[in-house]
Protein backbone atom coordinates (compact mmCIF):
# COMPACT_ATOMS: atom_id res chain seq x y z
CA UNK A 1 0.00 0.00 0.00
CA UNK A 2 1.26 3.47 -0.86
CA UNK A 3 2.32 5.91 2.02
CA UNK A 4 -0.24 7.84 3.36
CA UNK A 5 -3.19 5.75 1.56
CA UNK A 6 -6.56 5.31 3.53
CA UNK A 7 -7.12 1.53 4.52
CA UNK A 8 -9.35 -0.11 3.11
CA UNK A 9 -12.57 -1.29 4.69
CA UNK A 10 -13.66 -4.88 4.31
CA UNK A 11 -17.04 -4.83 2.58
CA UNK A 12 -19.45 -7.22 0.29
CA UNK A 13 -22.34 -6.96 -1.93
CA UNK A 14 -24.70 -9.36 -3.50
CA UNK A 15 -25.33 -9.41 -7.55
CA UNK A 16 -28.49 -11.12 -7.05
CA UNK A 17 -30.05 -12.37 -9.68
CA UNK A 18 -33.33 -13.55 -11.50
CA UNK A 19 -34.24 -15.60 -14.37
CA UNK A 20 -36.22 -14.49 -17.50
CA UNK A 21 -37.31 -16.41 -20.67
CA UNK A 22 -34.60 -14.47 -22.16
CA UNK A 23 -32.21 -14.55 -19.92
CA UNK A 24 -31.40 -13.16 -15.99
CA UNK A 25 -31.79 -9.47 -14.97
CA UNK A 26 -29.93 -8.39 -11.93
CA UNK A 27 -31.20 -6.09 -9.38
CA UNK A 28 -29.61 -2.58 -9.18
CA UNK A 29 -30.61 -0.40 -6.33
CA UNK A 30 -29.88 3.69 -6.76
CA UNK A 31 -27.57 4.87 -4.06
CA UNK A 32 -28.79 8.84 -2.11
CA UNK A 33 -27.60 11.58 -4.13
CA UNK A 34 -26.56 12.91 -0.74
CA UNK A 35 -24.33 10.23 0.01
CA UNK A 36 -20.69 10.82 1.02
CA UNK A 37 -19.51 8.04 -1.03
CA UNK A 38 -20.93 7.20 -4.44
CA UNK A 39 -23.55 9.63 -3.95
CA UNK A 40 -26.76 8.75 -7.05
CA UNK A 41 -24.70 5.68 -8.32
CA UNK A 42 -26.63 2.52 -9.43
CA UNK A 43 -24.62 -0.62 -7.73
CA UNK A 44 -25.66 -3.97 -6.57
CA UNK A 45 -26.44 -3.90 -2.85
CA UNK A 46 -23.79 -4.18 -0.28
CA UNK A 47 -21.97 -2.19 1.94
CA UNK A 48 -19.12 -2.67 4.83
CA UNK A 49 -19.01 -5.53 7.20
CA UNK A 50 -19.79 -4.89 10.53
CA UNK A 51 -18.35 -6.46 13.82
CA UNK A 52 -20.94 -8.33 14.81
CA UNK A 53 -21.37 -10.26 10.85
CA UNK A 54 -17.98 -11.62 12.01
CA UNK A 55 -14.79 -12.11 10.16
CA UNK A 56 -13.30 -14.25 6.93
CA UNK A 57 -15.84 -15.19 4.28
CA UNK A 58 -18.55 -15.88 7.03
CA UNK A 59 -18.18 -12.18 7.70
CA UNK A 60 -18.25 -11.32 4.54
CA UNK A 61 -21.45 -13.60 3.29
CA UNK A 62 -23.42 -12.34 6.73
CA UNK A 63 -22.84 -8.67 5.42
CA UNK A 64 -23.71 -9.46 2.55
CA UNK A 65 -26.69 -10.91 3.05
CA UNK A 66 -27.74 -8.48 5.13
CA UNK A 67 -26.80 -5.35 3.68
CA UNK A 68 -29.32 -6.93 1.00
CA UNK A 69 -31.96 -7.47 3.59
CA UNK A 70 -31.22 -3.54 4.92
CA UNK A 71 -30.90 -1.84 1.69
CA UNK A 72 -33.51 -3.38 -0.99
CA UNK A 73 -35.94 -5.75 1.65
CA UNK A 74 -35.12 -9.32 0.45
CA UNK A 75 -34.12 -11.89 3.03
CA UNK A 76 -32.05 -15.01 0.94
CA UNK A 77 -33.67 -18.25 1.95
CA UNK A 78 -31.75 -20.07 4.61
CA UNK A 79 -28.66 -21.72 3.51
CA UNK A 80 -29.14 -19.82 0.03
CA UNK A 81 -25.86 -19.80 -1.57
CA UNK A 82 -23.73 -16.81 -2.47
CA UNK A 83 -20.98 -17.65 -5.27
CA UNK A 84 -18.19 -15.89 -4.74
CA UNK A 85 -17.39 -14.21 -8.17
CA UNK A 86 -14.94 -11.15 -8.04
CA UNK A 87 -13.32 -9.13 -5.45
CA UNK A 88 -12.69 -5.58 -6.21
CA UNK A 89 -10.36 -2.69 -4.52
CA UNK A 90 -10.99 0.75 -4.17
CA UNK A 91 -7.96 2.92 -5.68
CA UNK A 92 -5.27 4.10 -3.52
CA UNK A 93 -5.38 7.84 -4.42
CA UNK A 94 -9.25 7.41 -3.09
CA UNK A 95 -10.03 9.06 -0.04
CA UNK A 96 -12.75 6.26 1.04
CA UNK A 97 -11.48 3.10 0.41
CA UNK A 98 -13.56 -0.90 0.25
CA UNK A 99 -11.71 -4.02 -0.22
CA UNK A 100 -15.08 -5.25 -1.63
CA UNK A 101 -16.20 -9.48 -2.28
CA UNK A 102 -18.73 -9.49 -5.15
CA UNK A 103 -21.29 -12.52 -4.36
CA UNK A 104 -23.92 -14.15 -6.64
CA UNK A 105 -27.20 -15.10 -5.24
CA UNK A 106 -30.47 -16.32 -7.12
CA UNK A 107 -33.20 -14.47 -6.22
CA UNK A 108 -35.57 -16.11 -3.60
CA UNK A 109 -38.90 -16.78 -4.77
CA UNK A 110 -41.92 -13.87 -4.47
CA UNK A 111 -39.96 -11.50 -2.60
CA UNK A 112 -39.84 -7.91 -4.42
CA UNK A 113 -37.33 -5.23 -3.71
CA UNK A 114 -38.20 -2.49 -0.99
CA UNK A 115 -35.68 0.25 -0.47
CA UNK A 116 -35.02 1.52 3.08
CA UNK A 117 -34.80 4.97 1.62
CA UNK A 118 -32.20 5.98 3.48
CA UNK A 119 -28.74 4.27 1.71
CA UNK A 120 -30.85 3.60 -1.17
CA UNK A 121 -33.70 5.44 -3.09
CA UNK A 122 -34.56 3.20 -5.61
CA UNK A 123 -34.60 -0.43 -6.88
CA UNK A 124 -34.93 -2.36 -10.43
CA UNK A 125 -34.38 -5.06 -11.89
CA UNK A 126 -32.18 -4.60 -15.30
CA UNK A 127 -30.31 -7.43 -17.80
CA UNK A 128 -26.99 -6.34 -17.92
CA UNK A 129 -26.95 -5.18 -21.63
CA UNK A 130 -29.83 -2.65 -20.68
CA UNK A 131 -27.84 -1.20 -17.66
CA UNK A 132 -24.87 -0.38 -20.14
CA UNK A 133 -27.36 1.10 -22.42
CA UNK A 134 -28.60 3.23 -20.35
CA UNK A 135 -25.52 4.04 -18.78
CA UNK A 136 -24.21 4.48 -22.47
CA UNK A 137 -27.18 7.07 -22.54
CA UNK A 138 -26.67 9.31 -19.37
CA UNK A 139 -29.52 8.11 -17.44
CA UNK A 140 -28.08 5.39 -15.58
CA UNK A 141 -24.95 6.73 -13.34
CA UNK A 142 -22.73 3.97 -12.75
CA UNK A 143 -18.95 3.08 -11.11
CA UNK A 144 -15.98 1.72 -12.75
CA UNK A 145 -15.94 -1.50 -11.15
CA UNK A 146 -19.89 -1.78 -11.62
CA UNK A 147 -19.21 -1.28 -15.70
CA UNK A 148 -16.67 -3.42 -15.62
CA UNK A 149 -18.74 -6.33 -13.91
CA UNK A 150 -21.79 -5.71 -16.14
CA UNK A 151 -19.61 -6.23 -19.18
CA UNK A 152 -18.51 -9.16 -18.00
CA UNK A 153 -22.09 -10.65 -17.20
CA UNK A 154 -23.32 -9.65 -20.16
CA UNK A 155 -21.73 -12.77 -21.81
CA UNK A 156 -23.30 -15.18 -20.48
CA UNK A 157 -26.81 -16.12 -21.82
CA UNK A 158 -28.51 -17.84 -18.96
CA UNK A 159 -28.56 -17.12 -14.95
CA UNK A 160 -27.59 -20.95 -14.91
CA UNK A 161 -24.66 -20.54 -17.06
CA UNK A 162 -23.24 -17.83 -15.14
CA UNK A 163 -23.50 -19.03 -11.40
CA UNK A 164 -21.48 -22.73 -12.78
CA UNK A 165 -18.77 -20.67 -14.20
CA UNK A 166 -18.73 -18.86 -11.13
CA UNK A 167 -18.78 -21.93 -8.93
CA UNK A 168 -16.03 -23.23 -11.43
CA UNK A 169 -13.31 -20.22 -10.30
CA UNK A 170 -14.48 -19.64 -6.98
CA UNK A 171 -11.53 -20.29 -5.43
CA UNK A 172 -9.41 -18.36 -7.57
CA UNK A 173 -10.33 -15.31 -7.10
CA UNK A 174 -8.16 -12.34 -7.07
CA UNK A 175 -8.40 -8.60 -6.77
CA UNK A 176 -8.56 -6.05 -8.60
CA UNK A 177 -7.51 -2.50 -8.11
CA UNK A 178 -8.37 0.61 -10.53
CA UNK A 179 -5.49 2.77 -11.46
CA UNK A 180 -7.07 6.86 -11.47
CA UNK A 181 -5.50 8.84 -14.35
CA UNK A 182 -5.96 11.12 -16.11
CA UNK A 183 -8.73 9.35 -18.46
CA UNK A 184 -10.27 7.93 -15.52
CA UNK A 185 -9.70 4.33 -14.30
CA UNK A 186 -8.30 1.70 -15.81
CA UNK A 187 -7.47 -2.00 -14.75
CA UNK A 188 -3.86 -3.07 -15.97
CA UNK A 189 -3.25 -6.06 -17.00
CA UNK A 190 -3.20 -9.14 -14.61
CA UNK A 191 -2.84 -6.25 -11.68
CA UNK A 192 -3.53 -7.54 -8.67
CA UNK A 193 -3.79 -6.03 -4.80
CA UNK A 194 -1.93 -7.49 -1.94
CA UNK A 195 -3.68 -8.98 0.71
CA UNK A 196 -5.80 -11.48 1.82
CA UNK A 197 -9.43 -11.58 4.20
Amino acid sequence: MAPGAAQPRPAATVILIQGTRDGFELLMVRRNPEARFMAGHWVFPGGAVDPRDGTGQAGLRAAAARELREEAGIKLDHGGELVAYARWITPERAPIRFDTWFYLARAPHGQQPSVDGAEVVAARWLTPGRALELHASGTLELAFPTRKQLEQLAAYASAEQLIAHARERADDIRPLMPVITARGEIVLPQQAADGSV
